[in-house]
């Protein structure tokens, strides 16, 4: 069951969420969270097209049965991982102070 909120709680929300802060706090996740998506998503669709229209050059094997397509594929993964950890410590820095005033704010006028 949804939890009731008040009036005043209501009203704190509506001014914090139409402050400059909440907005600036959008305005970072957006940036960053739209760039490397589209990042990612051109690097993941190049392993795509590549893996499709030059298998030749995907098939050079490296080393014994590892061949560039297999690279391809373990960089996915690799770059998943280093993607979170940007986001993490872009997070901390940049996004979490924001969001912790703004709570602390809401929490002030709630009474909390």
């Amino acid at each position: 069951m949804p939890e009731e909120v008040s009036r005043q709680q209501h009203e704190a929300y509506q001014r914090i969420h139409g402050s400059e802060q909440f907005a600036l706090l959008r305005h970072r996740f957006r940036t960053f969270a739209f760039s490397w998506t589209v990042a990612f998503m051109i690097w993941y669709l190049l392993y795509v097209f590549m893996s499709s229209f030059a298998v030749d050059f995907m098939s050079i094997k490296i080393a014994g049965n590892i061949n560039i397509a297999l690279v391809f594929g373990l960089l996915q993964f690799a770059s998943t991982f280093l993607i979170a950890a940007l986001y993490s410590r872009y997070a901390n820095s940049r996004l979490d102070p924001i969001g912790a005033e703004l709570l602390a704010e809401y929490d002030l006028e709630d009474g909390r």
